[in-house]
């Protein structure tokens, strides 16, 4: 029994009736979902109208050249894979077809079994283009700059600049703390962009010993050294048309650093053990969580290579600096790690958001999103609120008490509003955390708030 080609749609251009016929008893047999017409205008029609995985088509029409349908069909859709009917002996025609694009070809009068084997190859083809496709449209939407979720007005700016980037080939680097989205901004400097549809490598030089950071950027031949049983493309050639993302550049040795230099001036590479340059097309994107300026002027980095990486400076704030992206952060890492692990949250108290918004996060956004995990994979409860929480960060957020000192002069309002006063300073004008503080229930904090004019 063969197995059908499932969820696989087959346009068929045939003008005679018998032979339309004939091959779409064995599209069908294959399992495919099979349209047929009888001319080239008509096909061209259907095409449009339809969503066709792949074409069959004869090479001589009465209204059109199978050729001029094959050429016109791949303009709209430059991976489809299209199969020419060709007269037998031909060998002139099919030659053509294959130089102008055609997937194969097959020749009159047909062998319905050779026919169905090639329609299998095609709708596998198909398939896995299909499957390409998706993941590319799946990984613009998950790392396009609009999927970065920010409240902070420096951050909108700063994606502003990466959208506008997205499309140019300037190389560029990124500056910030460990876990503030580098890889993010740098995929999505890939994604909004024309390489999108290419390549994204990113290789952290900091977790390479330096032969293997030359291997792993660079590539070698078979035989280059001791253990090299075969030959390896480097990174550069893995992201041949695309980006390549450079994480910890700081951590380069210098040996690294002269050969990255090499390549961005030449857009060559050359694999260890071989002559021969390979020409690479790629943009560089890379990323530091130490000032490069400094690692220049202390000799650890070169000068000449920081200005190559350096044509567009991107700085990311750490999420300290940045406290109106926590709520929004937190609802979204809550959303995608409910689904991740088969969750719900029914509700999150404000206290929830107090306590992360008070913390400091030295960790950044890479810890905001351990800490929420966490929160949701331990917590038994379908409401998340400042319990939830691990202890470090529950401490964390509780400024520590002072003791306050009253003039004897002053009157007992005056002694609570300067308590009061002294509280919301503590706690950065936050109203959950200071009622915490003062135990005292919010809504009596909002009341003497008002009461003293503060």
């Amino acid at each position: 029994m063969r197995k059908p080609m499932e969820n696989i749609r087959i346009l068929i251009i045939e003008d005679d009736p018998d032979g339309r016929a004939s091959v779409s008893e064995a599209a069908e047999d294959a399992g495919m979902a099979v349209t047929a017409v009888d001319g080239g205008e008509a096909g061209l029609v259907a095409f449009r109208r339809g969503d066709f995985d792949l074409v069959l088509t004869d090479l001589v029409l009465p209204d059109i050249d199978g050729i001029d349908v094959l050429e016109r069909l791949l303009q709209i859709n430059p991976k489809l894979p299209v199969i020419i009917m060709t007269a037998y002996g031909s060998v002139s025609s099919s030659v053509r077809a294959i130089k102008s694009g055609a997937y194969d070809y097959i020749t009159k009068p047909l062998d319905l079994d050779d026919l169905q084997a090639k329609l299998k190859r095609a709708a596998e083809t198909a398939r896995l283009r299909k499957r390409v496709v998706n993941f590319e449209s799946s990984a613009r939407q998950q790392f396009g700059s609009g999927t970065i979720t920010v409240e902070d007005p420096r951050m909108i700016e700063l994606l502003e600049q990466v959208h506008t980037l997205a499309d140019t080939t300037a190389t560029v680097l990124i500056h910030g703390e460990s876990g503030t989205g580098k890889e993010l901004i740098a995929r999505a400097l890939h994604y909004d962009g024309t390489r999108a549809d290419s390549p994204f490598v990113a290789v952290n030089c900091g977790a390479f010993t330096e032969s293997l950071l030359v291997s792993e950027l660079f590539g070698h031949e078979k035989g280059a050294f001791t253990g090299a049983f075969r030959q390896h493309r480097g990174a550069f050639e893995r992201a041949d048309g695309g980006t390549l993302f450079l994480d910890e550049i700081a951590d380069a040795p210098a040996e690294v650093q002269v050969k990255l230099l090499r390549v961005l001036e030449t857009r060559e590479v050359m694999r260890a053990g071989g002559n021969t340059p390979v020409h690479v097309d790629v943009r560089v994107v890379s990323a530091s969580n130490r000032p490069l300026a400094q690692c220049v002027s202390e000799g650890r980095f070169r000068e000449d290579l920081l200005y190559r990486l350096n044509v567009v400076e991107l700085t990311i704030p750490p999420l300290r600096e940045r406290k109106g992206d926590i709520r929004a952060l937190a609802d979204h890492f809550v959303a995608t790690v409910c689904a991740e692990h088969g969750r719900t949250i029914h509700d999150i108290a404000p206290s929830f958001y107090a306590a992360l918004e008070a913390f400091h996060w030295p960790g950044n956004v890479r810890q905001l999103r351990n800490a929420i995990e966490s929160a949701i994979v331990i917590n038994k409860s379908s409401v998340l609120d400042a319990g939830s929480l691990s202890l470090n960060i529950r401490n964390a957020a509780k400024p520590e008490k002072t003791n306050f000192e009253a003039p004897s002069n002053m009157t007992l309002a005056d002694i609570e509003r300067a308590v009061l006063q002294q509280s919301l300073t503590r706690n950065n004008g936050n109203r959950t955390l200071t009622a915490d503080e003062l135990g005292l229930s919010r809504r009596t904090i909002q009341r003497k708030i008002k009461e003293h004019d503060l």
